[in-house]
């Protein structure tokens, strides 16, 4: 399974409204757990198995409780049985569509 989540505190008291440091300490959780990941400006996507995935969101959430007086925590998955790999899977099959889709310098 693929999940995308988003995890961050609110009620910092950070007159700048930045969360960098708690948004920090749940990217240090997912990059600990040993899954598959990538974190975007956005997002962080993690890929394994039901369990060992909701096991990371959750101590990824329970690292950003400390940085203000509630936690926010967005969270899309794609739970497709039996694929693999599919963090970089799906990005490439996007780019060979794509691909396939721009017009060839001979067309002209």
């Amino acid at each position: 399974m693929l999940v995308a989540f988003s995890v961050a505190p609110s009620g910092t008291g950070n007159a700048d409204g930045s969360v960098h440091d708690a948004v920090a300490a749940a990217v240090r959780v997912v990059r600990d757990s040993g899954l598959p990941h990538r974190t975007t400006s956005m997002f962080t996507e993690i890929e394994g198995e039901w369990d060992e995935v909701f096991d990371v969101v959750k101590r990824a959430t329970e690292a950003v409780q400390p940085y203000g007086s509630r936690v926010s925590l967005v969270l899309k998955a794609d739970i497709r049985p039996g694929y693999a790999g599919e963090l970089d899977g799906k990005v490439d099959r996007l780019e060979a569509a794509i691909d396939a889709q721009r017009p060839s310098a001979d067309a002209g």
